[in-house]
């Protein structure tokens, strides 16, 4: 819970989210992603990382974000 949040943001709820590589591995840096999915501790997510989009997605203009949590990922198939 953050003492201050910019007023477009204040009923959103704000996740960590750490990039992973194919076998699930973490790799890079933390994100702060707004949550659309109603995501959890745990979950395997799918952000989408470019600052239109975001806005986009969340249908606000006036929302200074970058990050959102689009999906949550059931399961993970790779082909090669």
């Amino acid at each position: 819970m953050s003492t201050q949040k910019n007023e477009h943001l204040r009923e959103r709820k704000i996740l960590v989210a750490q990039p992973i590589d194919l076998n699930g591995k973490f790799i890079g840096r933390d994100v702060l992603a707004i949550d659309t999915v109603d995501a959890g501790v745990g979950d395997t997510v799918l952000v989408m990382t470019e600052g239109n989009t975001a806005r986009q997605i969340l249908k606000d203009d006036k929302i200074p974000v970058n990050s959102v949590i689009v999906a949550v990922v059931d399961g993970l198939d790779v082909v090669e």
